[in-house]
């Protein structure tokens, strides 16, 4: 469950990400539609990073050993 929530939010950041492109590529003068979709990006991001950072320390997420 806790990586279906992970993919969806990756997948919300991504569309922010390509809609601030769509509208920087299609809105030549007017820039607020752009700086919107990428403060909804950059919001995204850290919110999935508190969560992660949450979730590491209750133990809900389990990091992987990749180095051994």
């Amino acid at each position: 469950m806790v990586k279906i929530f992970i993919v969806v939010f990756l997948l919300a950041i991504i569309a922010a990400l390509g809609s601030g492109l769509v509208f920087l590529v299609r809105d030549s003068g007017d820039t607020r539609r752009t700086v919107k979709a990428l403060t909804w990006r950059i919001s995204l991001s850290l919110l999935l990073i508190v969560l992660l950072v949450v979730g590491y320390l209750t133990g809900i997420v389990q990091p992987h050993n990749l180095g051994q």
